[in-house]
């Protein structure tokens, strides 16, 4: 139902001895506290690089992109784990763009803040489309959102194949071309956000989630409100002349 790979995932069978089922105030509340959590982790990397320990804020942001990619499988596979391994995530995503956003500030000063409030923004300017009923996920809408999401992923792999080669492709570069790509894959990420929005509201309204579901649902918006949050990074960095 959703084109997010993590939320793809989902089990709705209520698993017998499990107390409750999942709500949309219950999975609002999950949702607030992982990124609460990941903004800490995400300020403890940056005060580190602010303070002169870039080096170190390196590793943390090193060790936060890789263990959470290995969490994020973890979490896909086993979804009531997700209560335990979703906040270890955001500690780890928290880890990873703080040091990745102190790398874009040393290049751009004030970029950070651009991308947090742009964020936001489009975080809030979805919901409100989703809410009012104006932007909802239809089966169209999902095809060709799940289909430039794909197109996306197999392109970064792409990219990341041929750099093995020292063979650099133009839509990653600073140039007309990567800019208008940045613009893509950031509109692209902002449309997942009403694909998780209606995966969350009618797995709510099923009544059949089990209260787990609530923090693997939180995770997987996480996991969207990042990848929007560093393509807004990038995006801004590319239209201020860097070509990372």
């Amino acid at each position: 139902m959703a084109s997010n790979p993590v939320l793809e995932r989902a089990d709705f069978e209520v698993v017998p001895g499990t107390s409750g089922v999942m709500t949309m105030r219950g999975t609002v509340n999950k949702s607030a506290i992982l990124l609460l959590i990941t903004i800490v982790a995400a300020a403890y990397t940056w005060s580190a690089v602010r303070g002169g320990y870039a080096s170190a804020s390196m590793g943390y942001a090193m060790i936060g992109a890789i263990a959470g990619f290995v969490l994020a499988l973890v979490t896909c596979f086993k979804q009531s784990w997700a209560p335990v391994t979703a906040p270890i995530y955001a500690i780890c995503e928290g880890l990873f763009i703080g040091g990745i956003s102190a790398m874009y500030e040393a290049k751009t000063q004030g970029i950070t803040l651009q991308a947090v409030m742009l964020t936001f923004g489009t975080f809030a300017g979805m919901l409100f489309l989703f809410q009012g009923n104006i932007l909802r996920a239809t089966p169209m809408f999902m095809k060709v959102v799940i289909g430039a999401t794909v197109g996306i992923m197999l392109t970064y792999l792409l990219g990341f194949i041929l750099s093995f080669f020292h063979i650099n492709l133009s839509i990653f570069g600073g140039g007309q071309i990567g800019i208008l790509f940045s613009l893509a894959v950031v509109v692209i990420a902002a449309l997942n956000l009403i694909i998780d929005f209606e995966f969350i509201k009618q797995s709510a309204d099923s009544g059949n989630a089990p209260k787990y579901m609530e923090w693997y649902a939180a995770f997987g918006l996480l996991v969207t409100v990042v990848w929007l949050y560093i393509s807004l990074l990038q995006l801004l960095s590319k239209l201020n002349g860097n070509n990372r």
